[in-house]
């Protein structure tokens, strides 16, 4: 029994390794992810959760016309009906699509608190109130005509459609932010006005040259030529975007790029001299209360010497006081200060990675999105014209057969009243199809009056002449190319006539000059000498101190590092357990007594202790080793971790411990490593690694013992090392010179007892 039915559970057992099951669901889960969540159509700039929500609201009549429904009702047919998926997420998307500081164009109006810039959260579903705008509508202009395919929900109830008819281009209009396996998307709103610019160009350019073939990216309009039109993004919340024309048109030509973007001000006079700087308009995406926040934080920390006081007026418009102190000259050098250090100035990263319309996601550039766009439209509006075409078919058809009525009016009286299957007898007698007899049988009888007679022959005629133009716009691109840029006209005509949604809000500047002012010499900052002791107390002194001697410590404890430093400076502290660590100077305490326990400020466990500290230089690199004499070069920026935590950047056995952190000069070629054994070897710099974390190479290899010092030095000076307050330096070198990851010679009389260069 027991086999009979393992044979039965056998059949139904497909063998595969483990690796290939797992890649294959991870894989259909990628691109689900992609297509069905994170990234955007090129059609309509749509991803699934804003299209079923903008399809429900219109079914659900919200239009803008109509009354408010709740949102709730809104976000329960959408996850009922069309998208299966948590109720929070639906209405995140839907309170996106109603803030006019996220989305250039809004596509839902919201009634209820609906957020703030200042990054408050929207009230709950239960609460607010929706219904679409006229730019939403436009959207969806031509669903109930043909202009888009419909496809069966999830569970195969309702259909919705596959992508909307879109008749403005909302990927750019709107743009479209979204993470996705492997791939992301970052595209930045532009003005609507502008883009239609383009489009209109572009459609002019096909009128003239209808028989190319345009879907296989032809370019019609050379990606210089749109600089002409699009000038660059159009952020909702405004701000200058301070960016050469040159890196625009080259972001706009890969599709890819960086926009650097800045908050716009004025200065208002105050009488006597005085004056305050107005902050009206801020980066896109940045919330103005931690701009706030951080201006704040800054004064505390006296980097922003030059600014006295800051203020938030903010009622509906933005207004952020900034009064700087009397003393100041120059308002361009106090706002390059502030914008280096906030999120006054942000950078966009534009990466247009969006759905073809084969359901293929690529990069795009601006030109061929622009193209797609153009090439749905023809789509839609050959679908339409069919849809209609069809129609009208359909409606001349009857009204022939009603003209058959009028002409044989008497004779068909007669056949109704008088014949017991009237319908065959009128098909037979005057050559009617099946439709034309029955609308015939459902006539009216004041339809037979005189003037219904002429009505329908009007409407034949209309209808005659529609059904002969939409052949000739079906059959001829030209005429094609015509009328979308009618459409495209007529929608940037009503849009350009609102100061608000037609009107560019971010304007373009050139790059700001380069003040050749450091931000440093801007900050506050006092000369100071940091002293770390053996046992892990840190302290802070005024000035800079060339000798220690007389500086008083705990009993059984001295000093192990003292650092001349200026107040504004980083200090890099390297530990024995591979950690780097990272403080600004003015944290550490100048208050009379022994300091303060390192510990205070790292969680730096018991067994280990600090081994290097030094002024952090982003732009130079270390040699990091452990005792077991393996090491490698790593640049100083990487071990920038100004948390508690610090960053693991030497990976270590359970008996191995860091043991030597080594700067490094431009024009040093060999470094020299010695162990306890008193065995010296040198070797290039280069046979070094460089690297951002690991256990490193084998720089020394030892029998019984461990690395105790190294040292990086050019080799036409020799190597030096110290012993007491005296230097010594020894130019033949050749003796200990080898390759790396050898056991070395002996180091050469007078070298130190200690085995240590410095």
């Amino acid at each position: 029994m027991k086999n009979k039915n393992l044979n039965k559970y056998n059949e139904n057992i497909i063998e595969t390794t483990f690796s290939d099951a797992l890649s294959e669901r991870y894989l259909s889960y990628a691109m689900s992810t992609i297509v069905s969540r994170s990234l955007p159509d090129v059609r309509d700039g749509l991803k699934p959760v804003h299209r079923r929500l903008l399809f429900a609201m219109r079914e659900l009549k919200l239009n803008p016309e109509q009354g408010f429904k709740k949102c709730a009702r809104v976000v329960g047919d959408v996850i009922g009906k069309y998208h299966p998926h948590g109720d929070t997420a639906v209405y995140d998307a839907m309170v996106r699509l109603a803030q006019d500081f996220a989305i250039r164009y809004p596509l839902v109006e919201g009634q209820g608190n609906f957020g703030s810039i200042d990054g408050d959260n929207p009230a709950a579903m239960r609460y607010t109130e929706a219904r679409l705008t006229s730019y939403a509508l436009i959207l969806m202009d031509g669903l109930e005509e043909g202009g888009s395919d419909f496809l069966p929900t999830y569970d195969g109830e309702y259909t919705e459609p596959k992508v909307m008819p879109a008749g403005v281009l909302n990927l750019l209009a709107n743009g479209a932010s979204g993470i996705a396996v492997g791939m992301a998307t970052n595209i930045p709103p532009h003005n609507l006005s502008e883009i239609s610019d383009a489009l209109i160009h572009m459609c002019k350019i096909r009128q003239k040259y209808p028989n190319r073939n345009y879907t296989k990216g032809r370019p019609e309009i050379l990606d210089s030529t749109l600089s002409k039109y699009i000038k660059g993004p159009d952020f909702p919340t405004g701000g200058v975007i301070v960016e050469d024309n040159r890196n625009i048109i080259e972001s706009y030509k890969s599709g890819r790029g960086v926009f650097r973007l800045r908050a716009r001000w004025d200065i208002e006079k105050r009488g006597r001299g005085k004056f305050v700087v107005i902050i009206r308009e801020i980066p896109f995406q940045v919330s103005k209360s931690k701009i706030i926040s951080r201006i704040a934080e800054l004064m505390e920390a006296k980097k922003l010497p030059f600014l006295n006081d800051i203020f938030d007026e903010s009622d509906e418009d933005i207004r952020i006081v900034l009064e700087p102190k009397v003393k100041i000259s120059d308002v361009d050098i106090f706002m390059e200060q502030i914008f280096k250090q906030t999120d006054l100035e942000s950078r966009f990263s534009m990466n247009m990675n969006v759905l073809c319309d084969d359901g293929v996601p690529r990069v795009l550039n601006l030109r061929e999105i622009l193209q797609s766009y153009l090439n749905h439209r023809q789509k839609v509006l050959i679908s339409k014209s069919n849809f209609r075409l069809n129609n009208i078919k359909r409606r001349i058809q009857i009204l022939k057969g009603y003209l058959i009525v009028y002409l044989n009016m008497d004779q068909v009286i007669k056949i109704i009243r008088e014949k017991d299957n009237p319908k065959s007898i009128l098909i037979k007698k005057y050559k009617l199809d099946d439709i034309q007899a029955e609308s015939i049988l459902n006539m009216r009888l004041r339809a037979l009056r005189k003037l219904e007679e002429q009505k329908i022959k009007k409407e034949y005629k209309n209808l005659a002449e529609e059904e002969k133009n939409l052949n000739s716009l079906i059959r001829f691109k030209k005429k094609q190319w015509n009328a979308i840029e009618v459409e495209i006209k007529q929608i940037q005509k009503e849009f350009s006539s609102s100061t608000f949604l037609g009107q560019r809000k971010t304007l373009i500047s050139d790059p700001p000059k380069e003040i050749f002012v450091p931000i440093d010499v801007l900050v506050e900052k006092e000369p100071v000498t940091l002293v770390l002791s053996e046992k892990g107390w840190v302290r802070s002194l005024k000035g800079h101190k060339d000798d220690i001697s007389d500086l008083k410590f705990k009993e059984g404890d001295n000093w192990s590092f003292f650092l001349n430093a200026m107040s504004v400076d980083n200090i890099l502290f390297f530990s024995s357990n591979g950690r780097s660590y990272v403080l600004s100077a003015d944290k550490i305490s100048q208050k009379r007594g022994f300091g303060e326990p390192i510990s205070l400020f790292f969680d730096l466990p018991s067994d280990a202790k600090i081994i290097e500290m030094k002024i952090l230089e982003p732009s130079s690199n270390l040699i990091v080793a452990s005792n077991a004499g393996r090491g490698f070069i790593v640049n100083e920026n990487i071990l920038n971790a100004q948390t508690k935590t610090g960053k693991q950047i030497l990976s270590l056995s359970d008996k191995e411990e860091a043991t030597v952190c080594y700067p490094i000069f431009d024009d040093d070629d060999h470094v020299a490593v010695v162990g306890n054994n008193r065995k010296l070897l040198i070797f290039k710099i280069n046979d070094l690694p460089r690297l951002n974390k690991g256990r490193g190479v084998i720089m020394q290899r030892y029998n019984k013992g461990f690395l105790s010092d190294l040292c990086s030095f050019k080799k036409s000076e020799g190597l030096s090392w110290r012993i007491g307050n005296k230097k010594r330096t020894e130019l033949k070198i050749s003796t200990w010179i080898g390759k790396r990851a050898q056991a070395g010679k002996l180091a050469p009389k007078g070298f130190s007892n200690k085995n240590k260069f410095r």
